[in-house]
């Protein structure tokens, strides 16, 4: 493993050949925000070194939290992931009610739960749909794109909002699911299962172009992945069984049966492009089963009203939490600081894709441009 002092000769201008050059890489587009900037040294088109510049995003998102009273923090955490909003305020949500000592009913759990496999699924379409796009297949980012189109018709069906929801409240969630919404998903999952899935693994994951252009590429070994803090399914590509759902559970996901799927080398070594995909194809398999659980389970219930344990005036007593969930790029930490006041005296957040970036420079280090 290269130490600090290796990555810093590797950039020594005096120590290159003069064959070699420093180029910037970008990703410069649009829709990148400017979030990463990727500095290469290249000879031809090997590339020799890559230091990664992050942090261009962050919008003093801390805070602004400390300067907001607690719910009007959902709406910042929103927006820290466009694609899974739901899993970014649950776990703000679950923090400050640790802190403030409310327990929801099992009902708000349970729709808790729906929503947050449902943005993993709507998540997980996006990372390998555009991710085989990349690789020159564009039929299937279309066939996952159609399923999370209709996610999100539930999640606005339910909310009013189809990206950043404020959905989830301390003490609750802003709406109870309308009447129709346990068919509706039960329909969705139902093609899901009998379409979807199976397509994914005939069009994507058995295919030969993808096993050769991704089994051999990007292999991060199980050392590197937890020596660099790596956690979701870019920890658990490497084959390390770790998920915060059956670790640590929350919002009762101790009472699911599901998976903590893992890369298994099917095509090659353990960590690579294609164990990572991997991952998050079958999760969403497991997200389905967790969904078809909790839809049962809601059926069930007694239903409650989602506001019952919702403070009229958020108002921790002094104290500290930290709590961490499973959102679907992997651990998402919050430590929220309270001195008894409507605002947060401090917020501080981890997020999964800042720590992945760390090992950056080991995977791309020998790869083709």
């Amino acid at each position: 493993m290269a130490t600090p002092e290796t990555i810093v000769n590797e950039w020594d201008p005096d120590a290159l050949d003069t064959d070699e050059m420093i180029l910037q890489m970008g990703p410069q587009h649009p829709a990148t925000h400017g979030v990463l900037r990727v500095e290469l040294r290249t000879d031809g088109e090997i590339v020799k070194a890559a230091r990664p510049h992050i942090g261009y995003l962050h919008r003093c998102f801390e805070k602004h939290c400390e300067n907001v009273d607690y719910n009007g923090v959902m709406p910042y955490a929103d927006r820290m992931d466009y694609c899974a909003a739901m899993g970014n305020t649950l776990g703000f949500a679950l923090a400050v009610e640790k802190l403030h000592g409310i327990q929801v009913s099992p009902y708000v759990d349970t729709v808790r739960v729906i929503m947050a496999e449902l943005q993993r699924i709507a998540s997980h379409t996006v990372a390998v749909g555009t991710y085989t796009m990349d690789i020159g297949a564009f039929t299937p980012f279309l066939y996952l794109l159609r399923d999370r189109e209709k996610i999100l018709d539930l999640f606005e069906w339910t909310c009013g909002a189809r990206l950043l929801y404020n959905y989830n409240w301390v003490g609750g969630v802003s709406h109870d699911l309308p009447e129709g919404f346990v068919k509706a998903t039960r329909d969705l999952l139902r093609e899901f299962d009998s379409v979807t899935y199976p397509e994914l693994l005939d069009l994507i994951i058995h295919n030969r172009i993808f096993v050769r252009r991704l089994s051999h590429v990007g292999v991060c070994s199980p050392e590197i992945a937890i020596s660099h803090d790596l956690t979701g399914p870019n920890l658990r590509g490497s084959g390390i069984a770790r998920d915060l759902r059956k670790d640590e559970p929350y919002c009762g996901y101790e009472n699911y049966d599901f998976e903590v799927c893992v890369g298994k080398g099917q095509y090659g070594p353990v960590g690579s492009c294609f164990d990572r995909n991997w991952v998050r194809v079958v999760e969403m398999r497991e997200s389905s089963k967790i969904l078809h659980q909790a839809l049962d389970r809601l059926e069930k219930m007694e239903k409650t009203d989602v506001h019952e344990k919702v403070p009229k005036r958020v108002k921790p007593p002094k104290g500290e939490v930290y709590f961490r969930t499973e959102a679907p790029r992997g651990q998402l930490g919050y430590y929220v600081v309270s001195d008894g006041n409507i605002n947060p005296y401090r917020v501080k957040v981890k997020s999964p894709c800042f720590t992945a970036m760390s090992a950056f420079h080991h995977l791309a280090k020998g790869m083709m441009i």
